[in-house]
């Protein structure tokens, strides 16, 4: 693999051909390749379970009521009534 301009490690200058960072040290096998870059960043392989992981970080799912309740709804009904009838009655 050619080197890149630019350290991606440490953000350096790196000369051409050079085979590891001036600065830092990185080469292609710590800091230059896709593997290098991505292995310390601790990602899920690919037998990583989501939901189990959803399950673990959030515990199970609650349910949560399903609309509003009917004395809301009675309660809200009464109120536009009587904002409407005090318009009318003004």
């Amino acid at each position: 693999m050619k080197a890149p301009e630019n350290c991606p490690n440490c953000g350096a200058d790196v000369p051409r051909n050079a085979r590891a960072c001036p600065e830092c040290g990185a080469d292609e096998e710590t800091g230059w390749s896709d593997e290098a870059h991505a292995s310390g960043l601790d990602l899920p392989d690919e037998n990583f379970n989501y939901d189990e992981y959803v399950k673990r970080e959030f515990g199970p799912k609650k349910h949560l009521p399903h609309g509003l309740h009917w004395l809301w709804w009675v309660v809200g009904l009464l109120l536009l009534a009587a904002l409407i009838s005090l318009w009318f009655l003004r």
